[in-house]
């Protein structure tokens, strides 16, 4: 499954590279309120989340993920921490035994310390260290570079 939180579309373009190479099952993380559309207001309303260590409602949560072994999961880096509908999802099910694969994309601070939190939260799963961050400029001309990482991973 490649699941992934998209604002500006950037992830989501990863998302579906990650998606045609590897033939999963794609879920976008959407939160019940989106978040608005104003670069500046999202990045407000961001900070107040993490602020406020609030758990956004998802929508369409899937039932569960018993029937995946491996789970890339994508979002943008935001404030060098993950968006607050990935704390959601994360929270929202016992990944044990599973591979995650993060990707991200970002401003110019890579994952900064995003891998450690999901091994946090998820502590008895497999957390890849060795996942992609793209930084937003770049996802236009990046699916070479995804494609070379999937295919890498050996899955």
């Amino acid at each position: 499954m490649v699941a992934y939180f998209s604002w500006s579309g950037n992830t989501e373009e990863m998302a579906t590279y990650i998606q045609e190479q590897t033939g999963g099952d794609l879920y976008e993380i959407q939160p019940v309120t989106p978040y608005p559309e104003d670069y500046n207001e999202c990045g407000d309303v961001a900070l107040e989340e993490r602020d406020n260590n609030a758990r956004p409602e998802i929508q369409d949560l899937p039932a569960d993920l018993f029937g995946y072994d491996t789970l890339f999961i994508g979002y943008p880096n935001w404030n060098a921490d993950l968006p607050m509908p990935l704390y959601t999802f994360l929270e929202e099910y016992d990944l044990s035994g599973k591979t995650i694969i993060p990707f991200t994309t970002h401003g110019g601070s890579g994952f900064s310390r995003t891998i450690d939190t999901i091994a946090e939260l998820e502590p008895d799963a497999q957390v890849e260290e060795d996942g992609l961050a793209i930084s937003r400029n770049a996802v236009p001309d990046a699916e070479g570079e995804v494609t070379d990482w999937v295919s890498g991973l050996g899955i």
